[in-house]
């Protein structure tokens, strides 16, 4: 009887799923300062139309709870980096952070060799040309150039776009390493799961366009009303890779225009500018 007992007891031990061990968990980067990063993504996350934030504004863009917010933005303020505007209780951006963007645009000489050039592009296609670097899974002007015509794009020096679709955006994705790449790409896949196979099928598409004639294209895939092109490039000196990008209002650039007479001087212009860099 303690035998057939002690053979069942052993049976269902067998049965019974063994415990899985936790997942090893990732260790913490010492190094990394997290009250530094919130609040370089509190400066991070006003953009060029936005006069004013509010704490709950600051907050729903940096997912961190207001009374973290509440903080950071305080100490900003105090050192300068945001100004309390006291009748409506917002924030926007101080001098300080004036003086960081300044600072760094002079030390630019790829902006410097690339306006003049970009001046003359811009008053052939009467269009807007812009020299742009990621930031983030954006591309944020860094020197824009707009033709006399007054029907040009509303976005100036600071201006963010989105790098997965946006010509400028995806020239810059087909000029870096792959292993960058891809990690941006899980990035941009990892914010919109249902988005993503369009998406992906628009980031491919560049690849090839850039593989095939030199410049990446989006024809009204970014906004509707606009088209442009663009090339990316290495600067050098250490700089990341940079893009520029020819557009403007769809009625005014059409595609063929973009492709068959822009294209060829944007390439150019890229061209030389990387050999005045040396790059």
């Amino acid at each position: 009887m303690i035998a057939r007992k002690t053979a069942t007891l052993k049976t269902a031990a067998k049965a019974r799923p063994a415990k899985s061990a936790p997942a090893p968990t990732a260790k913490p980067d010492r190094h990394f300062v997290t009250a530094l990063a919130r609040g370089l993504e509190v400066l991070s996350c006003f953009r060029a139309g936005d006069k004013q934030l509010g704490n709950l504004d600051i907050s729903q863009r940096c997912k961190l709870p207001k009374s973290t917010i509440s903080r950071l933005t305080y100490t900003l303020t105090k050192l300068g980096y945001l100004h309390h505007h006291d009748e409506s209780g917002k924030y926007r951006l101080g001098a300080a952070t004036l003086g960081l963007g300044s600072v760094m645009l002079a030390r630019l000489d790829a902006r410097k060799v690339a306006r003049p050039l970009m001046q003359q592009l811009a008053d052939f296609s009467h269009g807007m040309v812009s020299l742009g670097m990621r930031d983030k899974l954006a591309m944020i002007y860094v020197e824009n150039c707009r033709s006399e015509s007054a029907l040009t794009l509303r976005l100036d020096v600071g201006s963010r776009i989105p790098i997965a679709s946006t010509a400028m955006g995806r020239a810059y994705l087909a000029v870096i390493a792959e292993s960058e790449r891809r990690d941006l790409m899980e990035r941009i896949r990892s914010r919109d799961e249902a988005a993503w196979p369009g998406i992906r099928a628009g980031i491919e598409k560049g690849l090839k366009q850039y593989r095939d004639i030199g410049c990446c294209c989006s024809f009204g895939e970014w906004q509707k009303d606009v088209n442009a092109i663009a090339v990316a490039f290495q600067p050098g000196g250490g700089l990341p890779a940079m893009a520029i990008s020819c557009g403007g209002p769809a009625f005014k650039l059409e595609p063929k225009f973009l492709a068959d007479k822009v294209r060829p001087r944007l390439v150019e212009m890229v061209q030389r500018i990387e050999a005045s860099l040396g790059s």
